[in-house]
C-alpha cells in the first residue's frame, strides 16, 4: 500500500470502514445477495473508496471500479457456488 497521506480525516476513515462493513457480503448474506447487481456494485464501489482513503494501489482501485461497472451494466454475473 501507498503511505497514508493527510487528505483524509480520521472521521472519514472511520466512516468508510463502517460503510464497508455494512455493505460487504459475508457468510450470513452471501446466498441472498450474491446475484443482486445493485448490492454487488455498491460493495465494489465502497471497496474502491476504502482503497482510495487508505492509500491503496491505483491498479487495485481501477479493478474494483471496472468490476462494479460490469455488475451495474449486467455484464458480470454470479457464477454460483461450486459446492451446491
Amino acid at each position: 500500500m501507498v503511505e497514508r497521506n493527510s487528505l483524509w480525516t480520521t472521521q472519514a476513515e472511520i466512516l468508510v470502514k463502517s460503510l464497508h462493513s455494512e455493505l460487504v457480503l459475508n457468510n450470513h448474506n452471501w446466498h441472498k445477495l450474491k446475484s443482486n447487481k445493485y448490492r454487488r456494485t455498491a460493495e465494489l464501489i465502497v471497496s474502491a473508496l476504502s482503497q482510495i482513503i487508505n492509500g491503496g494501489k491505483d491498479k487495485d482501485i481501477e479493478d474494483l471500479i471496472e468490476q462494479s461497472l460490469k455488475w451495474i451494466k449486467g455484464d458480470a454475473k454470479d457464477p454460483g457456488c461450486p459446492s451446491h
